[in-house]
């Protein structure tokens, strides 16, 4: 799968064995990104979570990816969310992009997708938030754990979710099966 990897030693090869005019700088050259994100992905692979899946839509952009998370317990179970996760070039100074592709009723994700996860924001006043030493394998765990015990009603993003939940527990649960029946199957 990981065939950035195999193309960064198929890269290594070829640089030795030609002249150093006849390979371009921009082959030569891999972003630390890349390199980071060939080991980070392994790693991911190795420790994802059963309820939990990633999809590399081109294997050879480790960059971009889709993970989805299939809870099961709590609120959530039996929905499919998918989200989408951008490693910038910056990366692992800042935290990589992800939005959530599945229309869901939450109080830490906005029915337009925005995700509220500390390790996700570059500054955080809590100290929570990302660190040059965090991984994918640290965003992935982050993501599925906002269905079980990372789920905050006491800081959201989605206040109308929140407040739903306060004001009537069951009605919360309806409303969040009904999205699942219509968003996440």
């Amino acid at each position: 799968m990981l065939t950035l990897a195999s193309k960064l030693k198929r890269d290594e090869g070829v640089k030795g064995s030609r002249p150093s005019s006849a390979v371009s700088d921009s082959t030569r050259r891999v972003s630390v990104r890349d390199k980071l994100l060939v080991k980070e992905v392994a790693e991911l692979e190795a420790n994802l979570p059963c309820t939990c899946k990633v999809n590399f839509p081109d294997p050879n952009k480790l960059h971009y990816f889709q993970l989805t998370v299939t809870p099961d317990e709590g609120h959530y179970q039996g929905g499919k969310f998918q989200f989408e996760i951008e490693v910038p070039d910056a990366y692992n100074m800042v935290p990589p992009k992800v939005k959530c592709l599945t229309r869901i009723w939450h109080p830490n994700i906005t029915e337009m997708g925005e995700i509220c996860l500390s390790l996700l924001r570059e500054h955080s006043i809590d100290g929570t938030g990302w660190a040059p030493t965090r991984t994918l394998k640290d965003v992935v765990w982050g993501l599925n754990s906002l269905f079980t015990d990372l789920l905050n009603f006491d800081d959201p993003l989605n206040i109308e979710a929140a407040e739903h939940h306060l004001r009537d527990k069951e009605d919360f649960r309806n409303k969040v099966e009904d999205y699942i029946k219509r968003y996440a199957r």
